[in-house]
Parts: C-alpha cells; sequence; structure tokens
C-alpha cells in the first residue's frame, strides 16, 4: 500500500494512508445487514409491517445513507413509520457498528423489483407471441 506525505513544519513529514479502496460499500452492506436485523426486532411501530432491505448506498463522508426497501404492505405509511425510528435506528447502529460516524438513515422504497418481474412479463409475453407466430409458419409450411 502506498503513502502519502503531509508536510506539516518545516522538516517535519506525516505519513498518511491512503484509504482502503471499497471501504464505504462493506460499511453500507453491514448497516443493511445490521438493519435487517434490527427492523423486525426492535421497531414497534403499527405503520411498519413486513421489510426487507435490498440494499445500501452510504456517501463517502458517511453522513447519509439511503437504504432501499421493498415493502408488503401500504409504502407509504411504511416509509413514514421508518422514518419515525430512523433516530432510534441509527442508535442501534452505533452501538453495533462502533464507527466514527454513523450516516443519517433515509429509507427509499426500491422498486428494481417491481421494474425485474415486469421486464420477466414483458419477455413472456414476447416469447408467447415468437412461439404463436413460428406454431403458425410450420403450420403454413405442412400445408
Amino acid at each position: 500500500m502506498s503513502a502519502a506525505f503531509v508536510k506539516l513544519k518545516k522538516d517535519e513529514i506525516f505519513f498518511m494512508q491512503k484509504a482502503k479502496p471499497g471501504r464505504g460499500q462493506r460499511v453500507a452492506e453491514q448497516i443493511a445487514r445490521d438493519l435487517a436485523e434490527i427492523i423486525p426486532l426492535e421497531v414497534r411501530d403499527p405503520r411498519v409491517g413486513l421489510v426487507t432491505i435490498t440494499g445500501c448506498e452510504i456517501t463517502p463522508d458517511y453522513a447519509h445513507a439511503r437504504v432501499f426497501t421493498v415493502i408488503g404492505s401500504d409504502p407509504a405509511q411504511c416509509e413514514a413509520g421508518l422514518a419515525a425510528a430512523a433516530g432510534m435506528l441509527r442508535n442501534k447502529i452505533f452501538k453495533k457498528l462502533r464507527i466514527h460516524t454513523v450516516p443519517t438513515l433515509h429509507f427509499v422504497h426500491d422498486t428494481s423489483v417491481e421494474r425485474g418481474f415486469e421486464m420477466d412479463r414483458v419477455i413472456n409475453e414476447a416469447m408467447r407471441q415468437t412461439r404463436a407466430v413460428e406454431t403458425n409458419e410450420a403450420d403454413e409450411e405442412s400445408k
């Protein structure tokens, strides 16, 4: 690992190591894992139903984290309940992670699962139409 040199005063040199690449991503993944454990056990808000954590993105300064969720019930109510519990969840994560800066949590409904189902439906429809055209062509050729 290479080190950077920072000159503080005359003839004083401080060696500063570069940050490990991917640390932010590892912290974000750990936050997502911890939230997946904490939410079902600690959040007592009736608006928060079944919640699945699909991912987490964290800013480079660790100030904010967007937590992507898939929600079984009403997404707007559940996000409001999660937003109300965000401070308590942040405190629990701080106790588990023991890092200097724990990000402020922002819960966002993840639409990637719904888009995946929609793409699957479109692909199946296209395959069904392709099979129908191939069947019609085969019937015409056999006549």
